[in-house]
């Protein structure tokens, strides 16, 4: 009874002090406002709270209760000390700016000591390195471009064993025509090869007879092409058709690259037992009969490469020049294109010798960069040599460390020439090397090399 006579008096008292709260906070915000009311209210209850547990016994349920208690009021206090003393009546533009509450303070109780301990925070990795365009062109090309040297020694025995089979066989299938050495070569012999995607070139010479042959230029004839030779029989007066083994390759006067280039293929096709020599020198050779050039696919456990036999004319006074049998098309069909590779691999060697410069391995580069993106594909080997070739007449530093704004300069060039849908070959400046290419190829290439210019990292 005593202890229901106890709580009722408690009852009581706080109803007391409730209707003294609200009398006062009713007052004070006549006078203070509506945030100095705010923040009297506050107060007025944690002191409150104070006196209640300091003059009142505890029962069990208060016992109970006394941490937590004991902690929101410590809290409130903080937060009372936290908010900022505004002024009655402030500008209504104040009422927008947040108020930033202050960490809890140094003196608040500690929990429990039978509380679980806050666990450590735990350090996060260090972030991955940010590296350079120079670098991570770098990686690439030790990742990507290199071949193993194995791989080049091996390809290079396979060329020279298959150009061996190929010069018996043609020496005894066309025992009557001069055929010279068959000579592999190419990018993979000259230091310019990119992975395993160019071609060796198997040079088949035709030795023409001095003084019955003379070569005119694709522009004197009906032709109108610059990139082709036509090769002319002469002397008919004192040495007649019939006189030159070559002469049943004869096309209104000129030797007819496409006649030769239907019989040779006739024969690979047919004659040749591929197999057999495939299986002599540990590989698979096939001919591609869905190419109009000569190629032979070459399959071997550790490697694939492509050999392409080309047909060329030397001797008759080419002045060093090299005519393949080229398949082309309309009125040039029966000449013979002009090749520049040797030409071309020649001067970029000369002039990284001169300044140990890096033109070579910036070919490699665009090569592999140019095959790895799907609108870029159409870039050949002959359009960016052109554009290495006018980037390393220029003075400036080609040294390694400058690898990558050569690349850039490189991208930037070919820009401009696909805007221009020009590319001039650098050793016969009349023959335009974007001819072959439909205007919406060179718009797709142009608009990928613009945003890999904006981000060259996602040419790589």
């Amino acid at each position: 009874m005593a202890e229901f006579s106890q709580k009722r008096g408690k009852r009581h008292d706080d109803d007391v002090w409730g209707s003294a709260v609200d009398f006062l906070l009713a007052n004070a915000r006549l006078v203070l406002g509506v945030s100095g009311a705010a923040v009297l209210g506050i107060a007025t209850l944690a002191v409150k709270r104070l006196i209640d547990r300091a003059t009142s016994p505890q029962d069990e349920d208060d016992i109970k209760g006394d941490a937590t208690c004991l902690e929101d009021s410590w809290k409130e206090l903080s937060l009372l000390k936290a908010m900022p003393c505004q002024q009655p009546r402030s500008p209504p533009a104040a009422l927008s700016h947040p108020v930033l509450l202050s960490a809890p303070s140094l003196f608040a109780p500690e929990g429990p000591a039978d509380a679980d301990p806050q666990p450590a925070p735990q350090l996060s990795s260090p972030a991955p390195l940010c590296l350079t365009f120079q670098e991570r062109l770098l990686a690439y090309e030790r990742d990507r471009v290199s071949i193993p040297v194995s791989h080049v020694a091996l390809a290079k025995q396979l060329a020279g064993d298959i150009a061996l089979e190929l010069q018996a066989y043609l020496q005894s299938k066309f025992p009557e025509l001069p055929f010279g050495a068959l000579v592999p070569g190419g990018p993979l012999y000259d230091g310019l090869q990119a992975e395993a995607a160019d071609h060796v070139r198997l040079l088949v010479p035709l030795v023409l007879e001095p003084g019955l042959w003379s070569l005119v230029p694709g522009m004197d004839t009906v032709a109108r092409d610059p990139r082709c030779w036509a090769v002319r029989r002469t002397q008919l007066e004192f040495c007649p058709r019939g006189s030159s083994p070559w002469d049943r390759f004869l096309v209104g006067g000129y030797l007819s690259s496409r006649v030769l280039l239907e019989l040779l293929r006739k024969a690979l096709a047919t004659s040749v037992n591929w197999p057999a020599i495939g299986s002599l020198l540990g590989c698979l050779i096939q001919l591609n009969m869905a190419s109009e050039e000569l190629l032979l696919e070459v399959q071997h456990e550790r490697l694939e490469f492509t050999v392409a036999v080309l047909l060329v004319v030397t001797g008759a006074d080419t002045e060093d020049r090299l005519l393949l049998a080229w398949p082309l098309e309309g009125l040039a069909g029966n000449f013979w294109l002009q090749d520049l590779y040797l030409a071309e691999a020649a001067r970029l060697r000369a002039l990284d010798d001169c300044d140990f410069g890096t033109r070579r391995r910036l070919l490699l580069l665009l090569c592999s960069v140019c095959r790895g993106h799907p609108a870029l594909r159409h870039l050949s080997r002959g359009h960016l040599t052109q554009v290495v070739l006018r980037l390393g007449e220029e003075d400036v530093n080609w040294a390694e460390e400058a690898l990558g704004a050569r690349f850039l300069q490189a991208v930037e060039l070919l820009i401009g020439s696909l805007e221009q849908a020009s590319l001039p070959c650098h050793f016969n400046p009349a023959v335009n090397l974007f001819d072959s290419l439909h205007p919406q190829e060179i718009d797709d290439m142009g608009y990928a090399l613009y945003f890999g210019l904006q981000a060259p990292e996602g040419l790589l």
